[in-house]
């Protein structure tokens, strides 16, 4: 074969192995780059350590709840408050209710997302539904809690958080894990 063809050949080789690295590599620098830069209103997913932080009575946020549901999600969602007014610092518990009107036992996980993106590292969850699966059993219903903090040093200029869950089914990948714990 002709020098310049083989080495043609393997650049191209090297540029679609790259662009496949570079592809997997895609979900964890996203996920890294909305931690840095709190865009995405990604909130954390591990329960926040409350400490003894005093309440600032100064000024109010109103926090608004939002609940949708992925294609193909059968369940009832929605939050029992749409809003509430908070105080940062203090600690507030709502609840959203869920209902699984099909005839058989389906898994859901809640993925939240918040705006302003820049409040979202000021936002702390110390107890979410959204940390884990919820399983429920055909036409099955249930209140989950939420439990949330605005910390104090929420920048000034916001007025109003706005906290939305999409829930998506994943019933498939539930039995699939647990397929293979067995």
């Amino acid at each position: 074969m002709n020098r310049p063809v083989v080495k043609t050949v393997q650049r191209l080789f090297a540029v679609t192995v790259a662009m496949f690295g570079f592809g997997f590599a895609l979900v964890p620098l996203y996920d890294v780059f909305c931690d840095l830069t709190g865009l995405n209103g990604k909130t954390a997913t591990r329960p926040y350590e409350a400490t003894n932080a005093e309440v600032d009575r100064s000024r109010s946020i109103k926090v608004q709840f939002l609940a949708t549901n992925n294609d193909g999600m059968a369940w009832q969602f929605k939050p029992t408050t749409t809003e509430v007014r908070v105080h940062p610092g203090e600690l507030v518990a709502t609840e959203f209710f869920v209902r699984n009107p099909a005839d058989h036992t389906m898994v859901a996980q809640a993925v939240p997302s918040l705006v302003p993106f820049k409040a979202a590292e000021y936002f702390h969850k110390t107890e979410c539904f959204c940390f884990n699966r919820q399983t429920l059993a055909g036409g099955q219903e249930m209140l989950m809690p939420l439990r949330f903090i605005v910390d104090q040093d929420v920048p000034k200029d916001v007025h109003t958080i706005t906290l939305a869950y999409t829930l998506f089914d994943v019933t498939d990948k539930a039995s699939a894990t647990v397929a293979q714990a067995n």
